[in-house]
């Protein structure tokens, strides 16, 4: 009797959380995110029925993807003898800054894929911010703009030089690279911004918060098969519309995930590692209520970075994976890293080594405001569903999950 009594007693506290006065508020529920399945991370529970997958042609065609991807040394070169330039005309209007009376410059970092070394074939842009002491009014910036391009006049006079205002800051450009500097101003100013005389403050946010990953990226990813996963994935990004939602810091944080994040706290190859960013996303690593990955650099605690993205983008990342994943693993992966293209290997069924891979079909779904205001008038609809805006659903079968099970069981 008493046991019994205790049982209830606790199942009764369990939906109960304790309120700032000391009681207990009802009903209230406590987010629980769930882990998704990593082959990685329990390997040694899962005993093998056959012998590894050979990947050495797969490896080799890793290779040769990441020469292509790699920008060449005469166009690194270029962009850095460009960027070099530039910044030390800027970090000169820090030491001395009594030569420019528009505005005082705090500090100068280069930011972005060149300064992380993650540049792609094709892309000759290095970024750099500008954090000012001063208020960022336009005029400050354009005579910022005139100052720095007729010091690289003075000190390369044979070399031809642009510059360009844009809504972030300016470029700096000539025939072989572009320097974007992006300018933002100290944190204790932000609060005397006026829309109409300055640059707008949510950019100058990213523009701070961009030195903050790029510093973090130096020092926490900078094992070079880290860079290199973010080459492909980026590759990736550029070529299947389904990975679009992934934004370059997603990118970044995932592909340190999937290389030095194992029980042996070594990196992975890149062979196997790429196999993993495929397996977490097909399995629902970046779907609603997963633990994901929390952002090193973000304001808040707890925040994931794949929060950043709609259900219905999370929703089109996890199924684009789980056919790419079904796709690698019946020996696809000349069309997945793009040296084959004749057939649409995310939208078509295709056939491999007598293996049919049908593609994932979409979870989410999304409820028409017409609907649901008829709903709501015939007295069907609840509260939620009879709101103004529409809420997302996912269904009830949760294909996503369900699919990723099989796209993991097949690899």
């Amino acid at each position: 009797m008493m046991r019994g009594r205790m049982h209830q007693g606790n199942a009764m506290n369990m939906n109960r959380t304790p309120s700032r006065r000391g009681g207990f508020k009802p009903n209230q529920k406590t987010f629980v995110p769930h882990v998704t399945f990593d082959i990685i991370q329990c390997e040694n529970l899962f005993q093998r029925v056959k012998p590894p997958t050979d990947d050495k042609m797969f490896t080799e065609a890793l290779l040769k993807k990441v020469q292509e991807l790699t920008p060449n040394a005469k166009t690194q070169a270029s962009v850095l003898s460009l960027v070099t330039s530039v910044q030390t005309v800027l970090d000169n209007l820090v030491i001395a800054s009594g030569t420019f009376d528009a505005a005082v410059v705090d500090e100068v970092r280069q930011v972005g894929n060149h300064k992380k070394g993650t540049l792609l074939s094709g892309d000759n842009v290095a970024e750099i911010v500008v954090v000012l002491k001063t208020l960022p009014t336009f005029e400050a910036v354009q005579s910022l703009s005139n100052k720095v391009y007729q010091d690289m006049m003075v000190s390369s006079p044979r070399e031809a030089f642009g510059a360009t205002l844009n809504e972030c800051g300016f470029e700096i450009t000539n025939h072989e690279a572009v320097s974007r500097v992006y300018v933002t101003t100290i944190p204790p100013n932000f609060k005397f911004l006026d829309a109409s005389l300055h640059l707008d403050s949510k950019m100058m946010e990213g523009h701070l918060l961009s030195i903050r990953r790029t510093r973090w990226f130096e020092e926490n990813a900078c094992h070079s098969t880290v860079k290199v996963l973010v080459r492909l994935l980026s590759d990736l990004r550029n070529r299947f519309q389904g990975f679009q939602p992934l934004t370059p810091w997603i990118i970044d944080v995932f592909s340190h995930y999937c290389v030095m994040v194992n029980p042996q706290r070594t990196p992975l190859s890149i062979n196997i590692a790429i196999r993993r960013c495929l397996q977490l996303l097909s399995s629902g690593f970046f779907l609603p209520g997963s633990q994901g990955i929390f952002d090193p650099c973000a304001d808040k605690p707890n925040v994931r970075v794949h929060t950043v993205m709609s259900m219905e983008q999370q929703d089109q990342v996890c199924f684009t994976a789980q056919t790419l994943l079904r796709v690698l693993s019946h020996g696809g992966f000349m069309y997945l890293l793009g040296f084959k293209k004749n057939l649409d290997i995310v939208n078509d069924v295709t056939l491999w080594n007598g293996v049919v891979v049908t593609p994932s079909e979409k979870a989410y779904e999304k409820e028409d405001e017409t609907n649901m205001a008829n709903s709501a008038a015939a007295g069907t609809a609840d509260t939620t569903a009879a709101s103004a805006t529409a809420q997302p659903i996912f269904g009830d079968d949760m294909v996503a999950v369900n699919s990723a099970a099989t796209a993991m069981t097949s690899s």
